[in-house]
């Protein structure tokens, strides 16, 4: 009986990899090209030989880098035989057409990477409007370096007028298709805010951080889910947001996002907007960090950078120095903590260390956002005491007189003001203290302040 053949697996790009370190990027660059090796290997290529990294002080305007550079390229490529050459930067199309030229082989830039590596990741429709909106204005300006087989009948008796029209013809359809996106998007940013501003009586924790830094695997270990979490860049594309139950029982929502980069395409970072708006809207913002990495402080920087870019008052609240338990000398963590203005707290989210000074760390916060309220209710009034059992952060509870049961709780005020309207009038609430984050004239609690708000 004949074999039947099977089909093969398609074979790895095999790219050879270069770039530039211009002054004005040099506190952004890691100092080589591990960061392309590992974006292109995320992209499911091969990159191949140690790559190529030149420092200038001005960019070739032709080529971006220097003449000598390009040409010792080019008899790596004759030697290696690439299929193409990633360039760990941005380039312009006359860039682009001029490589090629000269080395014989397709070439992609930085964010051209970053965008095949979004577009194979992409799941939801959310995900794929973004990445095609990215894709959209990257390709935009470039539709002409697609055109340059038109270049060779230039002049041809009937040939001139087609080559244009049909340039002009995708331009106007590409600008079209990008408006479309854009109002897709707005309309999935709008429902995204609705569904903030419906979850306003919870708690939320917005986590944000380098790709790569541990960020899902941090979600799981507190959450109990079991999201995608493998070591690989830019695991995380659609922001994920799962209940955290804090050992009081109380509950927050914990969201994680996509993971920033060092020289973010920022036609990327604006399309993925509403992405980044549920967890860019928490009540706190933690930034976790790979703090094993020897590039962790740029990394840092890199993603207050986005944020800044973002809003340029946003921050984080909790700077979270993750795989502690890979860090070598402890003395490098204290040198990421040193001077930092925001809460510093170190962890391991694989093994577990740490967490419960995390977890203890957010419930401070949580607890400044809540009113501490005694709460009064008839034992016999089983469906009112059965509604305040069911509220979260209960500290204390007891019965008094075997009729009444009393309770001290941490609450925040929406959530008071839905259980004040849901239970019967007979209950009675004194507010003991308000959240510290509010002042008396601010709070809608201050009229109950240490006084009952009915009797018993």
């Amino acid at each position: 009986m004949r074999k039947l053949n099977q089909p093969t697996a398609r074979p790895r790009e095999r790219f050879l990899m270069c770039g530039v370190v211009l002054p004005e990027e040099a506190s952004e660059h890691d100092g080589d090209l591990s960061e392309l090796r590992g974006l292109l290997e995320a992209a499911g290529a091969e990159p191949i030989g140690e790559g190529v990294l030149q420092k200038r002080e001005h960019a070739d305007p032709a080529t971006l880098l220097g003449r000598g550079k390009v040409e010792s390229i080019a008899r790596e490529v004759e030697l290696l035989a690439p299929d193409a050459v990633a360039v760990d930067n941005d380039l312009s199309p006359a860039h682009i057409r001029n490589l090629e030229k000269a080395w014989g082989v397709r070439v992609v830039d930085r964010s051209e990477v970053i965008l095949d590596i979004f577009a194979s990741r992409a799941r939801t429709k959310q995900a794929k409007l973004q990445v095609e909106l990215a894709q959209a204005e990257y390709l935009l300006p470039r539709l002409k370096r697609m055109w340059t087989h038109l270049e060779r009948m230039e002049g041809a008796v009937g040939t001139r007028g087609p080559g244009e029209t049909q340039l002009e013809t995708d331009r106007r359809l590409l600008r079209k298709r990008v408006q479309d996106l854009k109002h897709d998007l707005s309309e999935i940013e709008a429902r995204k805010q609705r569904e903030v501003a419906a979850r306003a009586d919870q708690f939320t924790v917005g986590i944000v951080g380098y790709t790569n830094a541990g960020k899902s695997t941090l979600l799981n270990r507190l959450t109990g889910s079991s999201e995608l979490a493998v070591d690989m860049l830019f695991a995380t594309l659609d922001t994920r947001t799962r209940k955290w139950k804090l050992p009081d029982g109380r509950t927050v929502l914990l969201s994680d996002t996509v993971g920033f980069l060092q020289r973010l395409p920022h036609h990327l970072v604006a399309s993925f907007h509403a992405t980044l708006e549920e967890t860019l809207h928490a009540d706190l913002l933690m930034h976790v960090v790979d703090a094993a990495h020897a590039d962790a402080p740029a990394q840092i920087a890199a993603v207050e950078k986005v944020l800044r870019s973002l809003s340029p008052t946003l921050h984080a609240d909790l700077l979270v120095l993750n795989k502690m338990d890979r860090v070598g000398d402890p003395l490098e963590l204290e040198l990421l903590a040193a001077g930092r203005t925001e809460e510093v707290v170190k962890i391991s989210a694989a093994s577990g260390a740490g967490l419960d000074r995390l977890t203890a760390a957010v419930a401070r916060r949580v607890d400044a956002r809540s009113a501490l309220v005694e709460i009064d209710v008839l034992i016999t009034d089983g469906r009112s005491a059965a509604l305040v059992k069911g509220a979260s952060g209960i500290l204390s509870e007891e019965v008094i007189d075997d009729t009444l049961l009393r309770l001290r709780m941490r609450i925040s005020e929406s959530a008071l003001g839905n259980l004040m309207r849901a239970v019967a009038k007979t209950v009675r609430f004194k507010v003991l203290e308000m959240p510290s984050t509010r002042t008396h004239s601010e709070s809608p609690l201050a009229p109950w302040l240490a006084r009952d708000s009915g009797s018993v």
